[in-house]
């Protein structure tokens, strides 16, 4: 009886599983090593407030998506009409294509540093995309990508253990943690560009909007809105804490010795103070699994709309679906063949996804409100706050986004 009650248990967690899954990654990865290089732990804010927004806006769309019975962009449309709803997909398209370009880039990268360093030759961007992309496509042709997700996520479950252990070791001292918590945006550089990727890596809409299909998926009714509530408390704040190692062990490395990452295998020195000699093989082994294995959800999600909002079954091997996945897979090829810095192009595509961020909860809290959507139960009042604070918190973001982009 004890097992069974346990493996309910852990069911129910699933989808909040998906979400620290889904997050960290190359994305996270990247940006919090590059707050953490270049700024220590004064950033530290930004992780905590994202973290928490967070919460809110998946606390909000798990109790529209239960109580209405639809998933968010059903919602939209029949509400908001197709228009809007068009807007939406655009912005999560962006923000999809921006995520494979970024992720394949540092995967790429990273590849070729350790190639170089280890075997004394380095393979050709192009061709290493390539591959990669040849690899996962087939993957999804055949059906065969289960299993070896289920190994990616082990192996970035390692690299994750590697960070938490490190950043004991290099732990900053507790007065910066504490004043790391203090809004605060540095005056050197172009923190705002950084500071917008820290919260769309955090904040991320495809991952709002992946939790509103989990969910109904889950069938999961009024009575479990507590379970997806405490789903959500536990996947964020084990997202906060995860993150923040990254940052502290880059503070507590880099930083001190006054370097900045200028180049994906850079990130490699903040686990040396663990792994020793070990660190670049382990790191790039957990960097290019986290790549991977973020990339498959970022080649589905194009299907995954397309499904919802034409109401279709969602069957990813019909022809149109299998068209739209290798179209976004390709997008992986842009770095490799155009060139560009990996880590700058990585932090940059992270930053695009605050600037739909406001439009977003502005929706959510419409829709939690609208009579008719929720069955006749309004959400709390804390609820209410907490998601036009939340409003508030992403139009800054937003403006912080275009500013970063626009080099202030």
């Amino acid at each position: 009886m004890g097992w069974v009650t346990l493996r309910r248990a852990l069911a129910t967690l699933a989808p909040g599983i998906f979400i620290i899954g889904y997050i960290v990654g190359t994305g996270s990865v990247t940006t919090m090593s590059s707050a953490g290089a270049s700024y220590g732990m004064s950033l530290a804010w930004t992780l905590a407030l994202a973290s928490f927004f967070t919460h809110i806006m998946v606390v909000a769309i798990s109790r529209l998506t239960v109580l209405s019975g639809e998933t968010l962009l059903s919602l939209f449309r029949r509400h908001f009409g197709m228009p809007v709803t068009a807007v939406v997909i655009v912005s999560l398209a962006a923000t999809q294509i921006t995520s494979i370009i970024g992720v394949m880039a540092i995967v790429v990268e990273v590849f070729g540093q350790w190639c170089l360093t280890a075997l004394g030759l380095a393979p050709d961007p192009v061709v290493a995309a390539a591959g990669f992309t040849a690899f996962l496509v087939g993957l999804y042709w055949v059906g065969r990508h289960a299993f070896f997700l289920k190994v990616l996520a082990a192996l970035v479950g390692v690299m994750g253990l590697a960070f938490f252990v490190t950043a004991g070791v290099v732990l900053p001292d507790l007065r910066e943690l504490a004043a790391g918590m203090v809004p605060n945006v540095p005056a050197s550089g172009n923190p705002r560009l950084l500071i917008a990727g820290m919260v769309g890596t955090t904040m991320a809409s495809v991952v709002l909007f992946s939790r509103s299909i989990l969910v109904r998926e889950e069938g999961w009714r009024a009575s479990d809105l507590p379970v997806a509530n405490r789903d959500s408390a536990v996947s964020m704040t084990l997202l906060f804490f995860i993150n923040a190692s990254i940052m502290a062990c880059a503070a507590g490395t880099l930083h001190r010795q006054g370097m900045e990452i200028e180049a994906a295998i850079d990130m490699v020195k903040t686990l040396e103070p663990l792994a020793g000699g070990l660190a670049t093989g382990g790191f790039v082994l957990g960097i290019v699994a986290a790549g991977l294995s973020s990339l498959f959800p970022n080649y589905l999600l194009g299907p995954w709309i397309a499904a919802d909002v034409l109401r279709l079954p969602r069957t990813m091997t019909g022809p149109i679906f299998r068209a739209m996945v290798l179209g976004a897979a390709l997008c992986g090829l842009v770095v490799p063949v155009l060139g560009g810095r990996p880590v700058q192009i990585m932090i940059a595509s992270q930053a695009v996804s605050p600037i739909a961020m406001p439009l977003l909860a502005g929706f959510v809290l419409r829709l939690l409100n609208a009579p008719g959507v929720c069955n006749g139960r309004a959400p709390s009042r804390m609820l209410n706050v907490g998601l036009v604070v939340t409003v508030v918190f992403s139009t800054y973001m937003s403006f912080v986004a275009l500013s970063g982009f626009w080099g202030g």
